[in-house]
């Protein structure tokens, strides 16, 4: 019934920005498409995001392509074991000529946060910051300071060097919208870098990059998000999955509540960037796996039998019923 939707909303000019974003990224990082769409995806839903890689994948640069592209402000985090609270969030400084304490705003107060490696600092630090992502605000001695509208979050990580690292537990995981995960490159597109670098045709420096959308149509394109269509099949759709992964023999910890309004929003926003008001069962089935696979634990037996968050997810959608 999804087909039969017409389209209600005017998103032209939503749609024509996004793509010139799409292709401004292109030019500078060659493949990772998917990774791209949900990370837009997310920013869109109003969502933090995760972004894991081994070194060399372009998770940073990813990042900080897209901060380009947006007119907002932006700061980078680069996590390290002795980064303290007050590093992230800033500190009060006392004025010698009013004898009184100023505070001075950590670069937590951005609009666009990159931080880069974000199981290297301690636990302290790490929940300094989770707090902000989850209360949109930061209290220091006493005083609440509030985050703008935009503020959002883009941590990344290196799922194989472990050593020296603070992994994250599963309460703080639960902040970020989405865990996307990027990957090599296959051969064709890794010969397409190698092409580009050594034809060395200037490779698209991020200085030449201008904004392509401003804050405030961001914003306004994320308020177009309450009014995209979701039929109450796909409602239950996406109860059922997140049933399903309560009751797995090879999940310990299946989705909460929180999950599944996560999901829902991701799917709305995904449609949205995919140029339609309505959202269909393949737009959940796109973003299910980021949305789910870091709010999953998986039981030993099914770890040791070699099975991942994202393939369990993906088995299970296979067991529900796709709405017509």
């Amino acid at each position: 019934m999804q087909e039969s939707i017409s389209q209600r909303l005017d998103i032209t000019a939503f749609s024509e920005k996004m793509q010139i974003v799409r292709q401004q990224i292109g030019s500078v990082i060659v493949g990772q498409t998917n990774a791209i769409d949900l990370l837009l995806t997310a920013i869109l839903a109003d969502g933090h995001v995760l972004l894991e890689g081994v070194p060399g994948v372009a998770k940073t640069l990813l990042a900080r392509v897209i901060a380009r592209l947006i007119d907002a402000r932006f700061s980078r985090l680069q996590f390290t074991p002795d980064l303290m609270p007050s590093d992230v969030l800033g500190t009060n400084v006392l004025n010698m000529k009013t004898s009184e304490f100023d505070f001075h705003k950590g670069p937590v107060f951005a609009d666009l946060v990159l931080v880069d490696e974000i199981n290297r600092a301690p636990a302290k630090t790490q929940a300094a910051l989770f707090e902000v992502m989850e209360e949109r605000q930061a209290t220091i001695d006493g005083v609440t300071y509030p985050m703008g509208d935009f503020f959002t979050v883009v941590a990344t990580q290196n799922p194989v060097e472990q050593e020296g690292t603070y992994k994250l537990p599963e309460a703080q995981l639960d902040r970020f919208l989405m865990k996307v995960s990027m990957v090599y490159p296959p051969l064709e597109l890794e010969l397409l870098i190698l092409r580009r670098h050594q034809e060395n045709a200037r490779l698209t420096q991020l200085d030449n990059l201008r904004p392509v959308l401003t804050k405030e149509e961001l914003l306004q394109f994320r308020a177009l998000m309450s009014q995209v269509i979701v039929d109450d099949s796909l409602l239950l759709y996406i109860a059922q999955l997140i049933q399903l992964t309560r009751n797995s023999k090879a999940i310990y910890l299946g989705a909460s509540p929180r999950a599944a309004v996560a999901l829902l929003r991701a799917s709305k926003a995904y449609a949205l960037l995919q140029g339609r008001d309505f959202v269909t069962p393949d737009d959940i089935k796109f973003v299910a796996p980021s949305v789910l696979q870091h709010r999953l634990i998986l039981t030993a037996e099914a770890e040791m039998e070699g099975y991942s968050a994202v393939r369990l997810v993906g088995t299970l959608m296979e067991q529900v019923e796709v709405p017509k």
